[in-house]
């Protein structure tokens, strides 16, 4: 039997348990031992962290080979138009290679969504849209590259999903475990 956590991750946390000494980390949320994360989130990148206790199950969730979706809601300068999603559908060429297809499509802002602290960057005169965007690998930082090499820089980006895991009605800073 293993369980995993399904952690809500906030801005500015560091995905590990050791602190730096400059950010907080998952030991400020979680206090389980033997836990540890099914993959990264950036420091500036919010949403779903999966955590495991077993190692075989963390090498399921993290490896490329099984390809999990992973699902963002990705706000970005400006509003995409149909030429910058279809680019993204058919993939985008990035320094490291071609990321692999994405499903991409625009969409209102999430409802119930938690205020980001600290705010977003806002410019009168640019507007900002939402996307959601599922991609099938992890190369770094890769949804905040997609959408920049398209002239839409990311904002804010939250993970929703990992394979069959969401975030759902989790809030932030919150975790929920699960037998798998």
């Amino acid at each position: 039997m293993s369980r995993i956590l399904l952690f809500n991750k906030p801005f500015g946390v560091i995905c590990q348990f050791s602190r730096d000494g400059m950010h907080p980390t998952l030991a400020d949320y979680i206090a389980l031992p033997n836990f540890y994360p099914a993959g990264r989130l950036d420091t500036d990148s919010e949403g779903l962290l999966l955590l495991t206790d077993d190692g075989m199950l963390q090498h399921r969730i993290t490896d490329p080979k099984h390809k999990q979706p992973k699902t963002y809601w990705v706000q970005v300068e400006g509003v995409p138009d149909a030429a910058a999603l279809a680019q993204l559908q058919r993939g985008v060429q990035l320094k490291n290679g071609l990321t692999l297809p994405a499903e991409a499509r625009l969409i209102t802002p999430p409802e119930n969504l938690w205020r980001r602290n600290p705010p977003i960057r806002e410019r009168k005169a640019i507007p900002t849209s939402w996307l959601e965007l599922t991609i099938r690998e992890g190369k770094n930082r890769q949804v905040r590259r997609m959408t920049a090499a398209l002239g839409y820089p990311t904002l804010r980006l939250i993970r929703y999903s990992i394979g069959e895991w969401a975030v759902d009605d989790l809030q932030v800073g919150a975790w929920r475990e699960l037998v798998v």
